[in-house]
């Protein structure tokens, strides 16, 4: 997809619910109406803890600028990839999940089949042109029956998502400003990632892109 059609293609309407997998939706525009509100609420927490490069086990510098808040962080460097409560950079408690994140993960969950999902950390990501995430599986959590709620924030993105194998066929879908993934159950340790992201600037974000995904961690 070229990148004029990839940012033209967020003008047009779209339904409540796209199925990507069984366990596996988009639900496009579901946090359109608080999108403002969050990246508002987010500049809050990033005074606390601030966009950082996490290295990943064998050294390298990741593409992607990343920060926490709930009650546990991901982290990533030399010791490898885990979840901590408190920020390695400051060595205090991640910043509390606001009311209205924790309120806006739980009602996408529970409109994509997920009721009972509480999630206790926020891995918040930003992506300037050209940062990307290869595929991967979510599988540091301790709960592996609840879901990941991903909300994507800025400029349009295409998300990757497979299978249970790395080599196994991968859809390509274009994520906009507002729009939610949601995958659990048989699909939550889908491999999954980002392609290199277009340039373009966003009347909201800038020039870059902000995905907050939601996790029961501990």
């Amino acid at each position: 997809m070229s990148t004029a059609a990839l940012h033209t293609r967020s003008l047009l309407p779209r339904a409540a619910v796209e199925p990507i997998a069984p366990d596996a939706v988009t639900l496009p525009g579901f946090a359109a109406a608080e999108a403002a509100d969050l990246c508002a609420q987010l500049q809050e927490l990033l005074v606390v803890s601030p966009w950082r490069h996490m290295l990943t086990p064998g050294g390298q510098r990741m593409s992607v600028a990343m920060s926490n808040c709930g009650r546990a962080g991901w982290v990533s460097d030399r010791a490898g990839y885990r979840y901590q409560s408190t920020d390695p950079q400051s060595g205090r408690p991640w910043p509390r999940m606001p009311p209205s994140w924790l309120k806006l993960a739980t009602g996408a969950a529970a409109f994509a089949g997920f009721p009972a999902f509480e999630p206790d950390a926020c891995l918040i990501n930003r992506y300037q042109p050209g940062a990307r995430l290869s595929l991967h599986q979510d599988r540091n959590e301790r709960d592996l029956s609840a879901p990941v709620v991903s909300v994507s924030l800025g400029l349009a993105a295409l998300f990757q998502f497979g299978g249970a194998q790395r080599g196994d066929p991968v859809r390509r879908i274009a994520l906009f400003h507002g729009d939610v993934v949601v995958w659990g159950g048989t699909q939550r340790l889908a491999f999954h990632g980002v392609q290199p992201l277009a340039e373009g600037v966003h009347p909201v974000t800038g020039r870059c892109r902000i995905n907050l995904t939601f996790r029961r961690a501990l």
